[in-house]
């Protein structure tokens, strides 16, 4: 294969001019384009955006979501050279930074901004390739466990060894402070058949954009993930627009929609009844424990385990910030106490 085109150097870049050559070249002149983080995400596979959303990004009709927690993607950032250090390290390969922005030989709409490039430091002619470096929680640590890569971060790889038309993607997985048990260092070998068919779909997803029609949420697995992509993309309801007129083939869902919202207004009737005989047994018990925190009740064959402590909660005194600072918020915290009784059931 020919060798991708450096579209430009991303080094230094402010995210705003970054934004725009990902999203057009840095001469605003390609129609479309996919990067390796979008490939998950255009396979449904991305755990943080949906296809729809995607789509209204490229279309430019929705802009990308800030970060929920920017120190988290910061973080992210900070330990990259950190992972390749450490992978660097343990293979003994040379590790190059690497900021370029590249686009694919022959599709213009397939670029690439990877982290860093490898060479192997043996062999008459060493091997070269790309390093992807992850920073993850120990949570996440199983998904790398023997060697396995989760399947968005993969294609990931593979789609940045179709667009730099390299063999090889190793990946440095760091989650903790010790680089023997917390670095995962898998490696994937290029697949031409696989990345055929990754560049299908894709190219299903460019067909999608030109022709204007948007994708469906058929291919998405987290249904939380996919209302709330929903939300964002059509906010609110308009008033007067025309009543939506279903087919048959919707009326299994919408019925089992319907059960379902009945079974849950029925438990939370029951929720309420419980609710109401809970206080009622509590007051005795309440009255029994006056001010003490704990208590204790022994059987033969177990102990029933009370607590009933004050819990202070800290909350802003919307009375007193009227009065008295009605230009300063967080400033005034009035204090309110509650206490919780609970009973807990320890086996002998």
């Amino acid at each position: 294969m020919a060798k991708p085109i450096l579209l430009c150097d991303t080094k230094g870049m402010d995210r705003e001019r970054w934004l725009e050559c990902r999203m057009h070249g840095p001469k605003g002149d390609i129609e479309y384009t996919v990067g390796g983080s979008d490939v998950s995400t255009i396979f449904g596979l991305n755990p943080w955006m949906t296809p729809l959303e995607l789509w209204h990004i490229k279309k430019g009709l929705l802009e990308p979501e800030e970060p929920s927690n920017p120190d988290i993607l910061e973080m992210g950032h900070l330990w990259e050279p950190i992972a390749a250090h450490f992978y660097a390290k343990r293979t003994g390969n040379t590790v190059i930074e690497d900021t370029g922005l590249y686009q694919h030989a022959t599709v213009p709409y397939a670029l690439a901004n990877i982290d860093f490039r490898f060479r192997e430091s043996y062999g008459v002619t060493p091997k070269t390739g790309v390093v992807e470096c992850k920073s993850l929680t120990y949570r996440k640590s199983d998904h790398w466990a023997n060697d396995a890569i989760p399947i968005n971060y993969e294609l990931q790889g593979r789609w940045y060894m179709a667009v730099l038309d390299e063999e090889i993607c190793d990946f440095a997985a760091l989650w903790g402070n010790n680089p023997e048990t917390d670095l995962a260092t898998p490696r994937i070998h290029r697949d031409l058949a696989q990345e055929e068919a990754i560049f299908e779909r894709v190219d299903e997803f460019i067909l999608s954009l030109r022709a204007n029609t948007p994708p469906t949420m058929a291919d998405v697995s987290n249904p939380e993930l996919a209302l709330k992509a929903l939300a964002r993309v059509y906010g609110k309801s308009k008033a007067g627009l025309p009543t939506v007129e279903f087919t048959r083939r919707y009326e299994r869902p919408l019925r089992r929609i319907a059960e379902l919202q009945k079974a849950n207004a029925e438990l939370r009737e029951a929720i309420k009844h419980n609710e109401k005989e809970l206080d009622a047994h509590s007051v005795r018990i309440a009255e029994m424990m006056k001010d003490h925190e704990n208590g204790i009740l022994e059987t033969p064959r177990d102990k029933l385990i009370i607590t009933f402590p004050t819990k202070l909660t800290r909350r802003i005194d919307s009375k007193l910030l009227k009065e008295n600072y009605p230009a300063i918020h967080g400033e005034v915290l009035g204090t309110s106490a509650s206490r919780k009784l609970k009973v807990e059931v320890q086996s002998i």
